[in-house]
C-alpha cells in the first residue's frame, strides 16, 4: 500500500470513529447540546471518573505522541479511547516510520483528568511509547502556520535560526559548534550535507561551517521533524548573512546623541578598533583572560549564529560599546563592553535592558552575566533591571542570574490578547 493510500485509510478510520463525538462537540459549541441524560451521542464516563464537560467546564490542553501500527482501525481505536474520557481532539499530525506511525495530538481534556490517565487509556487502545505534557494556547496554531511563521522569522534575521529550531522541536538543547574553535585546535567532526539523525540527537551542517547539534533526550526525533529542521537550516544558508537594520537614536544626559543598532561580523574591524581604545582593566573584566586574546573572540561574538549583538556608535560612526546576548545551550548569557571614555553615562544599562527584552521575546527563562566581583558597573546594571537575581561567586568570578519568568508571562499574556 502506498503512503498516500495509508494516510487516506487512517483519516477515514479517524472520521468513522469520531463521527458521533465530533457531532456532539459541534452542537455543544453552537448552543444546541442535548440533555445530560441523552447518551445516544455521548458515551458514558468510565466508572469512578469525575463528571465534567471538556468544552463548557474547566479544561486542560495536552500535547501527546504515541506510536501505533500502520494498519486499518489503529487510529479509530485511539479516538474511541479518548472519546470515552471526554477528551476532544483539536489537531492531529502523523509522522510515518518504517515500522509504524507516530501520531501527535493536541487534546482538550476535563480539568480533573491527569495525563497518566490519558496515557493508560491510549496504551489500552494499542498505543506505545506514549509521551504527554501540558500544552498552552500557542500550541493551538496548526503546524503549517507555525512552520511558515518560523521560516519568516529566520528569513528576516540570521540570529533567529537557533530559536526557530527550538520552537519547532519543543524543549531541546541546541549548540552551534564553529568549524575552527575560538581558542584554536580541532573543530567538530563534519557532517554530510543531508545531516545525521540518531534517535534523540540530530546534527546539521551549519551554513557558515561547523555543526548545529540538537538534543532532545526525553523524546526521539521523527524523520518528519528532521526534514523540517533541515529545511530551516537550508533556508538560512541560501539567504546568507543578514540582520535587521533598524536603529534607535538616543540622547545621553550630557546632550550627546548615540545610535543603538544590531551588529554582526561586518562590524569586526570597528570592534577591534574599540578594543585598542579600551584599557587593559576594561578588557580584562570583560574577557576574563589575557588581554592580547580579546580580538580572537570577536568572530564568535559577532556571529548571528551564536546570539545577537547590539552596537552603540557615536554621530561620527565610531563604535564605543557592544552588548551581546549569547545562546548557550539551554541557557542565555549577557555581556557588555563599554569603552572607558564612555562609561558611567548609562550606556551599559540601556544595552542590558534591550538585551533582556530580546531574551524575553525569545522565551528565555533567565539570563546570566559572568564578571568579576570588582566590576561594580556590571553589578549595578544587573541590579537596575529590577528583577530577581541570584549570585554565585568563586575565586573572584561572579555569576549573576536574572530570572525572567514574570516578564515572559506578561509578554505571553499580551500576545494572547493581541488580535
Amino acid at each position: 500500500m502506498t503512503q498516500d493510500m495509508s494516510d487516506v485509510t487512517r483519516l477515514a478510520n479517524f472520521l468513522s470513529a469520531a463521527k458521533a463525538g465530533v457531532h456532539a462537540w459541534w452542537t455543544r459549541r453552537h448552543g444546541h447540546a442535548p440533555p445530560t441524560g441523552d447518551t445516544d451521542t455521548r458515551p458514558p464516563l468510565p466508572a469512578g471518573h469525575p463528571a465534567g464537560d471538556p468544552v463548557t467546564g474547566e479544561s486542560t490542553l495536552w500535547r501527546m505522541r504515541t506510536t501505533v501500527k500502520d494498519e486499518p482501525g489503529s487510529l479509530a481505536a485511539l479516538c474511541t479511547a479518548l472519546a470515552g474520557l471526554r477528551v476532544d481532539i483539536l489537531s492531529l499530525q502523523t509522522h510515518p516510520l518504517a515500522t509504524g506511525t507516530v501520531d501527535e495530538f493536541l487534546l482538550r481534556a476535563p480539568g480533573a483528568l491527569e495525563g497518566d490517565e490519558i496515557a493508560r487509556a491510549v496504551a489500552g487502545a494499542g498505543g506505545s511509547d506514549t509521551w504527554i505534557e501540558r500544552a498552552d494556547t500557542h500550541d493551538l496554531v496548526d503546524a503549517p502556520t507555525r512552520v511558515l511563521g518560523l521560516a519568516t522569522r529566520t528569513a528576516l534575521d540570521a540570529a533567529e535560526l537557533p530559536l526557530a529550531l527550538r520552537q519547532l522541536l519543543g524543549r531541546c538543547t541546541i549548540r552551534s559548534l564553529p568549524a575552527v574553535p575560538v581558542g584554536g585546535g580541532r573543530g567538530p567532526e563534519g557532517v554530510p550535507v543531508e545531516g545525521v539523525l540518531e534517535e534523540t540527537v540530530m546534527r546539521l551542517r551549519a551554513p557558515e561551517g561547523g555543526v548545529i547539534t540538537v538534543e532532545r533526550p526525553y523524546l526521539p526525533f521523527t524523520p518528519t521533524e528532521f526534514a523540517r529542521a533541515r529545511a530551516l537550516v537550508e533556508l538560512d544558508a541560501r539567504l546568507g548573512p543578514r540582520i535587521p537594520r533598524s536603529q534607535d537614536v538616543l540622547t545621553l544626559p550630557e546632550g550627546n546623541d548615540i545610535t543603538v543598532r544590531r551588529a554582526d561580523t561586518r562590524d569586526r574591524e570597528a570592534a577591534r578598533e574599540m578594543h585598542e581604545r579600551c584599557s587593559s582593566r576594561t578588557l580584562g573584566m570583560r574577557y576574563h583572560g589575557p588581554v592580547g586574546d580579546a580580538d580572537r573572540y570577536l568572530g564568535h561574538l559577532l556571529s548571528p549564529r551564536f546570539g545577537r549583538t547590539l552596537a552603540v556608535q557615536t554621530a561620527s560612526g565610531r563604535v564605543v560599546a557592544l552588548g551581546h546576548l549569547l545562546w548557550d545551550g539551554d541557557e542565555t548569557e549577557v555581556a557588555l563592553l563599554v569603552e572607558d571614555a564612555w562609561q558611567r553615562r548609562g550606556i551599559g544599562g540601556e544595552l542590558l535592558e534591550r538585551l533582556v527584552a530580546m531574551a524575553v521575546e525569545a522565551g528565555c527563562e533567565s539570563v546570566y552575566a559572568v564578571t568579576q566581583s570588582s566590576n561594580t558597573g556590571m553589578v549595578a546594571a544587573m541590579r537596575g533591571l529590577g528583577l530577581p537575581l541570584d549570585y554565585q561567586i568563586e575565586e573572584g568570578t561572579l555569576v549573576i542570574t536574572a530570572r525572567l519568568d514574570a516578564l515572559v508571562s506578561k509578554a505571553e499574556a499580551i500576545n494572547a490578547e493581541a488580535p
